[in-house]
């Protein structure tokens, strides 16, 4: 595993993510001087997820084509224009242009992905991953409190503070970031010449039965995780009467934990473990957890059982990610990540809808139990579907041998 790129990949990752974390909790407050209700309010932070689901595997698919470098180039350029009009905003539509904007071209962690997947062979895949989730766990953890200190000098504030670290990682990334898809990295792996960028090719790896699978279980996973997440500060507010302070030590808390886990767990636990078996493991204490989530009787009981939570669900997040690199062949690798990210932010515009009409109409239990039926489903998926499928036994090899070479 090259260190250096490593190192050049995650602080990318993180200014990026620290510079997306800082306006994200100041949305709905900036969109209210603009005299937006909460529908339009909702609207306004779903079109940022509607646009990534459509940029984020259009620009995986043409890293595979272009080069990792370029893409992240332009992506991390149209970031900055989107804070940028953020900032500047006069009118509501100027809001929805930036968001819009961002989300297109900001769908570019499936690119760093792919770029820790170029720089690292199968034994490591899953430990730089790993470290790619805790570097944005960290922005995600230092962000939302900066933000929230700079805007009191006003919303605007903190969206400029962003525009300045996209410029920044536009610098980086064009002065030190050195392209990871080299030509001789091309040769190495085989390739004659360079992937076309079709949508066919896209569908063509979803239809496939393992990375089908895994993409099936990134979308329910991600379902329950995003209900937990976007639910979690009214659900604390009306279970248990937290303050909006106590409420984010509690976030905090969760950030944390999945830091230590992505950083540090993870790669400990695929030098020991296959990551099928790793999967199944997380799914279904994943299913647990939720359960202790919608009983949980006491705050006490609370940070139990997220810490569970974090551990799965870091998990999760970084063996899906690793087990699709080596499922496809190494030109379809930005393409499949991209895929997975826009099944991700497709949950994410699905989530607060469901988790919001459960906790109203049901009860502060309901959105956890939800969950945790979808996961029990889940579990009983992955162990029919993957565990033990006979593709596993492949992708410890190197180099990855194509799936279609493989009886799937």
């Amino acid at each position: 595993m090259n260190r250096k790129l490593l190192f050049s990949i995650l602080l990318v990752v993180f200014i990026d993510l620290l510079g997306f974390s800082l306006i994200l909790p100041l949305l709905p407050y900036y969109a209210e001087t603009f005299g937006a209700n909460n529908f339009v309010t909702g609207l306004l932070i779903a079109s940022y997820a509607l646009m990534q689901l459509i940029g984020a595997p259009i620009l995986g698919r043409l890293s595979d084509r272009y080069g990792r470098r370029p893409i992240l180039l332009v992506s991390v350029f149209g970031t900055f224009i989107g804070f940028m009009l953020l900032g500047f905003a006069t009118t509501l539509w100027v809001l929805f242009a930036a968001r819009i904007l961002d989300g297109i071209t900001g769908g570019n962690l499936s690119v760093a992905q792919a770029y820790i997947s170029d720089v690292t062979d199968s034994r490591n895949r899953a430990r730089g991953l790993g470290m790619i989730g805790a570097a944005f766990g960290l922005g995600f953890i230092i962000g939302p409190v900066t933000g929230g200190l700079l805007s009191q000098y006003g919303y605007n504030v903190p969206a400029f503070a962003a525009a300045a670290l996209a410029l920044v990682n536009f610098v980086l990334i064009y002065a030190w970031l050195p392209e990871s898809l080299t030509e001789e990295k091309r040769r190495q792996l085989g390739e004659k010449e360079k992937p076309g960028f079709t949508i066919s090719a896209l569908v063509t790896a979803i239809q496939r039965p393992f990375t089908g699978s895994l993409l099936i279980t990134r979308f329910f996973f991600g379902l329950a995780f995003a209900i937990f997440q976007t639910i979690f500060s009214l659900y604390a507010l009306t279970r248990f009467n937290l303050s909006a302070r106590d409420t984010g030590f509690v976030l905090t808390y969760v950030g944390i934990l999945s830091v230590l886990v992505q950083g540090f767990l993870v790669g400990r636990l695929t030098n020991r473990f296959r990551e099928d078996h790793l999967i199944t493991f997380a799914v279904a204490l994943m299913a647990v957890s939720l359960i202790g989530w919608a009983w949980a009787p006491s705050v006490f009981w609370l940070l139990v059982v997220l810490t569970p939570t974090s551990l799965s669900g870091g998990l999760l997040n970084t063996l899906l990610s690793s087990t699709l690199t080596k499922a496809v062949a190494p030109q379809e690798v930005g393409g499949i990540l991209g895929l997975s990210a826009s099944v991700e932010s497709s949950t994410r515009i699905l989530a607060p809808i469901i988790g919001g009409a459960l906790l109203e109409k049901v009860g502060t239990w309901s959105p956890g139990a939800f969950g945790a039926i979808v996961m029990i489903g889940v579990t009983v998926y992955v162990a029919a579907k993957i565990l033990n499928h006979p593709i596993v036994a492949s992708l410890k090899q190197e180099p990855v041998p194509a799936p279609a070479a493989v009886s799937d």
